[in-house]
């Protein structure tokens, strides 16, 4: 049987983000093989082809036509579970081009942004695909997503690994490659707004004029610096509510009898979200008393007295 890569090209026909599949798996499905020591290989399903790895091979045919959830044996007895993939799981094993926003954070900024059906959802850095993935299932059959990617090489892997998940091109997905800064997204059409870029401060002037009044917007930044200039430039811009910042942690635990316990390993610092609303006219005057020094003389960022532009 001859040896294909374990992803064909991703289809490129219009498609309905609807809901994962059902039933039987099928030619084309993604599946996930999941062995005793819980690695895990995700592949797509092809007639006639072998899956290889250093603990023997399996045959697709043997997969194709059973209900997810059967175990399975490779020629070296080697036994794996059979499962279509969640989204998480498939988030952290595609392939990459830039880094992916990883799934804790992916469900914050949907939760940040108050992304739900029917939501209108303006992206800007769409890295590897993985955000958009979850801001498409997210907005539903009656919302959209509008993402712009400046990188051509990332749209296309982007593009390759969203149309592999959804089985084609969702009909409510637009990818531009632009600059957000010098684009001209539609004015005060979005509901909210999601930017993972280096100088997400830029833009701010093009996030006011796209989103409603009262719309989300929710930029991911990585270092301290980002999430300060950031966070002082919404203030000073006063068209915003307070901005909030925020990181997630996330431990797992280990669970074995009466051995319970945190796992040795955990999902530490990713990024930093920062979400703020914007008003219909000035923002409210804040009653903040920031700590003695933090706009003293060594501060050059927004908003203080020594601001070096």
């Amino acid at each position: 049987m001859p040896k294909r890569p374990v992803h064909p090209p991703a289809s490129r026909e219009p498609v309905v983000v609807g809901a994962r599949p059902r039933g039987p798996l099928c030619e084309g499905d993604l599946v996930q093989l999941i062995d005793a020591k819980s690695n895990k290989y995700t592949i797509t399903l092809m007639a006639d082809t072998v899956f290889h790895s250093h603990r023997g091979q399996i045959m697709h045919n043997d997969m194709i036509g059973h209900h997810e959830g059967i175990i399975i044996n490779s020629d070296r007895a080697i036994s794996y579970q059979v499962l279509r993939p969640a989204l998480d799981d498939y988030v952290l094993s595609m392939p990459r081009g830039a880094a992916v926003v990883y799934p804790k954070d992916a469900a914050r900024i949907v939760g940040l942004a108050d992304i739900g059906a029917g939501s209108r959802i303006l992206e800007a850095g769409v890295g590897s695909g993985a955000l958009t993935c979850s801001l498409l299932r997210s907005a539903g059959t009656t919302g959209s997503v509008v993402s712009i990617e400046r990188r051509e090489d990332f749209a296309e892997i982007a593009t390759e690994n969203v149309c592999r998940w959804f089985g084609g091109f969702p009909q409510s997905w637009t990818l531009q490659v632009d600059d957000l800064a010098e684009s001209k997204p539609e004015s005060g059409s979005f509901d909210s707004v999601v930017l993972d870029m280096l100088a997400p401060w830029e833009c701010l002037e093009v996030v006011e004029a796209s989103l409603r009044p009262g719309g989300a917007l929710v930029a991911y930044v990585a270092t301290t610096t980002q999430l300060s200039r950031l966070v002082e430039t919404i203030r000073v811009r006063n068209s915003w509510t307070e901005p909030r910042a925020e990181e997630s942690l996330l431990r797992t635990w280990h669970l074995d009898g009466l051995s319970v316990r945190p796992d040795h390993k955990m999902n530490g610092h990713t990024g930093f979200l920062v979400a703020a609303r914007l008003m219909n006219g000035p923002s409210l005057d804040r009653k903040r008393r920031p700590a003695p020094g933090a706009y003293g003389e060594d501060y050059h960022g927004p908003g203080g007295i020594y601001e070096v532009e």
